[in-house]
């Protein structure tokens, strides 16, 4: 009986040390990813691989370029040097002579590392579901779906002239309008086999090469003949002398010479700068209820708001019957397209006040997101 019981006991802990492991592995399968999130506002330096040339340059065509600066957070490698990046011009601005400039709206629709590990930088939403083979792990999520995910919009000084408006290897921004969550784990992988191009290896595009000026030919002058002076005959007693007139010479014959042509210099490189002349916003915006933005306290009313530029960060004033209430930090960000209405966003506290998360115009393509940090 003893033995029995010895041969079920042993049998019991052998069937719970197989279970064991079962179970942990499922648990380690089902549990979260380790993630690196990105916050909203983050900037990633480019160089483009790939020329924006003038003549065919246009809305809809693909842009392509790589990281040229590490992306850090929390001593962590988020996004590594040399990670390719793809994108599509949304709006093309081009230079004339007396607008020397061009301007470009550039949406990004993807991160490729350099283990093939592909990142759809797009919201949730739209986002395909993955196959099982598939890369994309990883997307930008928005909680409102108008946002668009990763732009850029760079200022070009560049003359009519050029046949380049962004040459190879020129540095633009990426702003990540949305927080980008990314798999720590392939990111971790990624890194030691990313390798950046300098960027003196970036051969330019344009096929403008200078003529050099030309001396030009002097004057041709061909001498004249002297003339022949009068012959003069002596008369007879009482006859006059006789004159036979000379010839009269001829003036030298000038040609001539081709003059000089100067030289035709190349338009200088396009070079992407600050634009000069910033917008400036003056909105209106209507609360049913009061709300809190950044510590202060708005009731309910009409309201008037004014800021200066357009992306990322600026500061916001509040005003009520054109009185100061409150000067906020925000952050304005672009939109697939015109907001239909105006749309106060509000998110509810845990002690059920609201605080105003964002605002969007009627008509416009921009919108304004408040520092959260402050409530």
């Amino acid at each position: 009986m003893r033995r029995l019981a010895l041969a079920l006991l042993l049998t019991a802990l052998t069937a719970a040390a197989q279970t064991i492991p079962d179970v942990q592995s499922q648990a380690q399968a089902t549990s979260p990813k380790p993630k690196i999130v990105i916050p909203a506002g983050t900037t990633v330096p480019l160089a483009l691989t790939e020329p924006i040339l003038a003549k065919s340059a246009k809305a809809g065509d693909g842009v392509y370029g790589e990281t040229v600066f590490p992306v850090v957070l929390n001593n962590q490698m988020a996004i590594p040097p040399g990670t390719y990046v793809q994108g599509q011009i949304d709006t093309l601005t081009r230079p004339g002579w007396l607008s020397p400039h061009a301007q470009f709206q550039i949406h990004f629709t993807k991160l490729i590392f350099a283990t093939g590990y592909t990142v759809q930088l797009t919201d949730d939403d739209e986002a395909p579901s993955p196959s099982p083979t598939s890369t994309v792990t990883a997307t930008a999520s928005s909680p409102e779906g108008d946002v668009i995910a990763a732009v850029a919009t760079p200022y070009v000084v560049v003359s009519s002239a050029s046949d380049v408006l962004l040459d190879n290897g020129t540095q633009v921004e990426m702003l990540l309008q949305v927080p980008l969550r990314l798999n720590a784990a392939r990111v971790a992988a990624a890194v030691p086999q990313s390798n950046l191009k300098p960027l003196a290896q970036f051969k330019s595009a344009t096929r403008c090469r200078p003529i050099p000026a030309t001396p030009g030919t002097p004057d041709t002058v061909i001498p004249g003949t002297p003339g022949t002076p009068p012959t003069v005959i002596p008369g007879g007693p009482g006859m006059p002398d006789t004159v036979i007139p000379g010839t009269p010479g001829t003036p030298p014959t000038v040609i001539r010479g081709t003059p000089g042509t100067p030289e035709v210099p190349c338009p200088g490189p396009p070079v992407v700068a600050s634009n000069p002349k910033l917008q400036s916003y003056r909105k209106t915006f209507q609360i049913a209820s009061p709300v809190r933005v950044s510590g202060t306290l708005l009731a309910a009313g009409r309201y008037q708001v004014t800021w200066n530029g357009s992306v990322p960060f600026t500061q916001v004033e509040i005003l009520e019957n054109g009185k100061a209430v409150a000067r906020v930090p925000a952050r304005a960000v672009l939109l697939r397209g015109e907001s239909p209405a105006d749309a106060p966003g509000t998110r509810a506290n845990a002690d059920g006040s609201l605080s105003l998360e964002s605002l969007r115009f009627a008509g416009e393509k921009l919108a304004l997101y408040f520092d959260q940090s402050a409530e």
